[in-house]
């Protein structure tokens, strides 16, 4: 192969296409990578996981980095063995982004992606997950004292449509549209404190959510040394259905009642992506009831391992 001298750049298609042995193909592929990615994805992961902003950039980072150190194992083979190369149509997966949100301890989602057709596949996940760990909250006589029991599970599955014309490879890796559905269940058990009381007070509330989303997403999925498979869902709006209902253990007045209700709607709204939408025009009422139906939406990343 020809070297290229430094006065002369090399065409950005050559870098991309075949082997790069000098800093400045690498700077250039490694451009051309974050040129794929759009910059929406670091703001997609600040919306989507509320976390602060050295992380969100040290995640997009990650991103941009195995992307580029995709391009640059690439170069090494040859278009022809490209082309010759076993499409492995199974694809094992772990669902990062949930993990990050919810607890590594406490959202543990698994998957399995299979190519069913000339690009399609379909894609089931499911595993257990549970509300954001308990933060302080405080009304006008309660505080929260702890998070007795947290659990809950999720199952979800998408068909996808890898687009052709947009994508170089075989499914699964590249541009994919599809349906989805999603359902999440949650049960939560909270102790409250009395505040003001010179003896220890509690009440306890029970409360079960259920979520079913129903949705159409836009994704791409990277396939990095041909076994390490990297899925952005970066769009996925929908319908959601929400079933809320908290009940309390003891007897307590209705106006004791209410604020353990906007304790408990204060739990969801502040770790929990999207219920500040849902509360925004529906509120537990009296009997510790809320069902509505509003926009969903899916954002994931997924880890995962191609065979």
């Amino acid at each position: 192969m020809k070297k290229t001298n430094n006065d002369n750049k090399p065409d950005p298609s050559f870098v991309w296409g075949h082997a790069a042995s000098t800093r400045q193909n690498f700077n250039l592929c490694y451009k051309q990578t974050v040129s794929i990615i759009p910059k929406p994805v670091r703001s997609y992961l600040q919306a989507s996981f509320w976390m602060p902003k050295h992380a969100v950039h040290i995640l997009a980072t990650l991103l941009l980095l195995l992307v580029a150190g995709y391009g640059m194992a690439q170069q090494v083979s040859s278009t022809d063995s490209t082309n010759e190369e076993r499409v492995r149509k199974n694809i094992v997966r772990y669902n990062l982004s949930g993990a990050i949100l919810f607890g590594f301890d406490k959202y543990i989602i698994l998957g399995y992606e299979r190519v069913i057709a000339p690009n399609r596949s379909i894609s089931i996940n499911l595993g257990q997950a549970s509300l954001p760990k308990l933060v302080s909250i405080s009304t006008d006589s309660f505080d929260t004292e702890r998070s007795r029991e947290r659990k809950g599970y999720n199952v979800s599955i998408d068909y996808r449509f890898y687009l052709k014309k947009e994508n170089k490879y075989q499914a699964p890796r590249g541009v994919y549209i599809g349906p989805y559905y999603s359902f999440n269940k949650f049960t939560n058990k909270t102790e409250w404190k009395y505040k003001n009381r010179t003896a220890n007070s509690f009440v306890n509330t029970n409360s079960d959510f259920k979520i079913h989303t129903v949705g159409f997403e836009l994704g791409y999925q990277f396939i990095l040394w041909k076994r390490f498979a990297l899925d952005l869902v970066m769009i996925g709006p929908g319908l959601g259905f929400y079933d809320y209902k908290a009940t309390f253990e003891g007897n307590i007045d209705a106006a004791t009642k209410e604020q353990l209700l906007q304790g408990l709607e204060d739990l969801l709204t502040q770790k929990f992506p999207g219920m500040n939408y849902v509360f925004s025009d529906e509120k537990i009422d009296g009997n510790g009831v809320m069902r509505t139906n509003t926009i969903g939406y899916r954002y994931l990343i997924h880890i995962g391992y191609n065979f």
